[in-house]
């Protein structure tokens, strides 16, 4: 593997540190059409961690009708959980709620939907129905003092819709934090997202009362804008960013949504920017190529195929 990094030159304005919320266990992993096994899944978990990155999204307590890629839940939640790096984990419902407790999950989240189409595409039941379904979730959760996390799904587009209004979106994020949810990851689902649009979302969201410190990003690289995104929010203040190692994932849900962010891509720019993040990029491109192995495919990521390529 070749070694490289950017040279470092900072930008005014950005935050010093950014927090990656690696979700390609849970939500890049999900959309493989083949079953990984649970003991590859556990080693991608944990050398992510070793990798630096302190907060990796390790499954989904959902159904396994729904979701049969993540239903070794009970199987490998125990294999990751005392790894020394925070394991968050999707919660659909109480039922889900309780398999987490019982295994010890310190931290959940919840997936809710900007549009009334992906609700009933993804969750089968309207905004209002959804929302009301994971009160209990939240309410129950934090009397268990446990940190909650609101997902919101097709915050800029929507595959049915169209383009979302930014107080549609506003208007679900500020009733997630009602409910108690600690922090909302604003999803751009089907990757259709511009920085203006971004920095739009982000002052509305202000304006009906929901801080910067509580919102996280999670774009998708459908039209190459993830990158140019996540600049507009790191202008904006945001240090969340959600990124999935090799660029992983779409949404099983929404068709035209492909991969995520690539954390490999993100941490580039960063360490670029002089912006912290503790993740060793050389190890992380390392743990990407060992998995796109074992899937059978090279890694999506830019930076990956770079750093990888054999000179």
């Amino acid at each position: 593997m070749t070694a490289g990094l950017p040279m470092t030159v900072a930008a005014p304005g950005l935050p010093a540190r950014v927090r990656i919320h690696e979700v390609g266990p849970r939500d890049g992993l999900q959309n493989e059409s083949a079953t990984v096994p649970t003991e590859v899944k556990a080693e991608f978990v944990r050398r992510l961690a070793e990798a630096g990155l302190d907060t990796v999204e390790a499954t989904s307590f959902v159904h396994p009708k729904w979701v049969p890629q993540l239903a070794d839940a009970e199987a490998l939640f125990p294999l990751v959980r005392d790894l020394g790096v925070r394991v968050p984990v999707l919660v659909p419902n109480e039922r889900g709620l309780d398999r987490a407790l019982a295994l010890g999950a310190r931290e959940v989240a919840v997936f809710a939907s900007a549009t009334e189409s992906f609700a009933r595409a993804n969750l089968n039941r309207t905004v209002d129905e959804s929302l009301a379904m994971f009160a209990p979730v939240v309410s129950r959760a934090k009397a268990e003092g446990l940190a909650v996390r609101g997902y919101v799904s097709m915050c800029f587009g929507d595959p049915w819709e169209g383009p979302v209004p930014v107080e549609q979106v506003t208007g679900v994020c500020r009733r997630l934090a009602d409910l108690g949810c600690d922090e909302l990851s604003l999803g751009d689902t089907i990757g259709v997202a511009t920085p203006g649009h971004v920095k739009a979302l982000l002052a509305g969201l202000n304006g009906a009362g929901v801080p910067t410190s509580a919102l996280a990003v999670h774009f998708h690289d459908t039209y190459g804008q993830a990158l140019a995104n996540t600049y507009a929010a790191l202008e904006h203040g945001v240090t969340t960013v959600d990124a999935s190692a090799g660029g992983l994932g779409g949404c099983p849900y929404a068709k035209s949504a492909t991969g995520n962010l690539a954390t490999e891509d993100l941490v580039w720019m960063l360490d670029g920017l002089g912006i912290e993040t503790g993740v060793d990029l050389g190890r992380l491109t390392a743990t990407s190529v060992w998995l796109a192995e074992r899937l059978g495919r090279p890694s999506p990521s830019r930076t990956v195929r770079a750093l990888s390529h054999k000179e």
